[in-house]
């Protein structure tokens, strides 16, 4: 008796392993799409975060209290980028300080400008930063060909009505002091491109003098407490950027679309319940950033694929930022704030190069200890 040979077709091996390889990619796929949306994927991505912050020496009491987490790619290069960019504009700066047009003071151990900076009215920039300087002297007004006035960070309380002789000045900052009102004599510097009032955290008003600065096109005033945009700001034909985040604002006016020159309009962290149609008359803006928490009603257009306007929608965690851990040194509400403003900073530029933006963003909060 022969053997049995059993002959099979290989068009069926074939049909069977690539049924079986089909199944398995789709088994793949799958288990890839689960762990995404696992919370244990999540917290992976945000000890991974979390592990990058530690190598780059972000320091841990930065990221536990605060905690705004994007484990975006594109969001870590952009902050990443930003930093390197930062780097290189201190290299720059620091090529500046042998120019002898340019002051620069920074240090906790500086708390009042040094007595030999009166004689030297040819300067054209001050860069004084993260100092315990609080008052700016009135002999300001002898720098004539001053352009450039950085006062950020420091403990500054308010500005010399003399600020209003500097009739060359192009960019004012003064964000992150302790200012709560402005002198309308600012409003004489009719040359201001740029100002930026952020941070001082108990601003209400501005005064309607600063309506005469038509060159102005940068406008900052979040972290304040203006309960709406003020007149003066409604009147600078040439702003193109306005932020008004992290305010009082209950509504917007309706005449808001007087600002033709529109084109990045921050408004989050708010009260506001809803949008003007009028916004749609802004013909120029292409970005408009809100909190979704109390808004009911909104220009249905806003949100139209359609339209080149860029709305994002976020909606803010109910985690208490404030609290923090056992024995853990609370930071000031002004660190607090800007880190906030730094990193919403970086999204916001992250946004404006997508080519499209979420219909709403999720801002996650989370408290870790190392």
């Amino acid at each position: 008796m022969g053997h049995k040979v059993v002959v099979f077709d290989i068009s069926v091996i074939r049909s069977l392993w690539e049924s079986r390889v089909k199944k398995h990619k789709a088994w793949q796929k799958k288990e890839e799409e689960r762990l995404q949306k696992s919370a244990l994927e999540k917290i992976k991505e945000e000890w991974n975060f979390v592990a990058e912050c530690r190598r780059k020496g972000v320091p841990q009491a930065v990221y536990c209290k605060n905690g705004f987490v994007d484990t975006s790619v594109r969001l870590l290069e952009k902050i990443e980028r930003n930093s390197l960019a930062r780097q290189s504009s201190l290299s720059k700066e620091r090529d500046k300080r042998s120019s002898p047009f340019v002051f620069e003071l920074s240090g906790k151990h500086w708390t009042d400008l040094p007595e030999s900076l009166k004689e030297q009215t040819h300067l054209k920039e001050w860069h004084i930063n993260d100092t315990l300087i609080q008052i700016i002297p009135s002999y300001i007004e002898l720098f004539q060909a001053m352009r450039i006035l950085d006062l950020q960070k420091n403990q500054i309380s308010c500005l010399p009505a003399e600020i209003g002789c500097l009739k060359n000045l192009r960019e004012l900052n003064v964000s992150f002091n302790h200012l709560k009102s402005i002198p309308p004599e600012l409003g004489d510097c009719e040359n201001l491109e740029k100002l930026d009032f952020s941070g001082n955290l108990e601003l209400t008003e501005l005064p309607f003098e600063l309506s005469n600065l038509k060159q102005v096109t940068f406008v900052d005033l979040s972290v304040n407490k203006f309960s709406s945009i003020p007149i003066c700001v409604l009147r600078m034909s040439r702003l193109q950027w306005l932020d008004i985040s992290n305010n009082d604002l209950n509504d917007l006016p309706q005449d808001i679309d007087r600002l033709e020159e529109l084109q990045t309009f921050l408004l989050y962290k708010n009260k506001l319940t809803y949008l003007p149609y009028c916004l749609l008359n802004l013909k120029k803006l292409t970005l408009i950033a809100v909190s979704g928490d109390h808004l009911v009603e909104l220009p249905t257009a806003l949100c139209d694929a359609s339209t080149p306007v860029k709305f994002v929608s976020l909606m803010d965690n109910p985690i208490d930022n404030n609290q923090c851990q056992d024995g853990e040194e609370m930071e000031s509400e002004q660190d607090r704030q800007h880190f906030d403003k730094e990193f919403m900073k970086a999204y916001i530029e992250d946004l404006k190069e997508r080519e499209h933006v979420p219909s709403y963003t999720t801002k996650v909060s989370f408290s870790l200890q190392l």
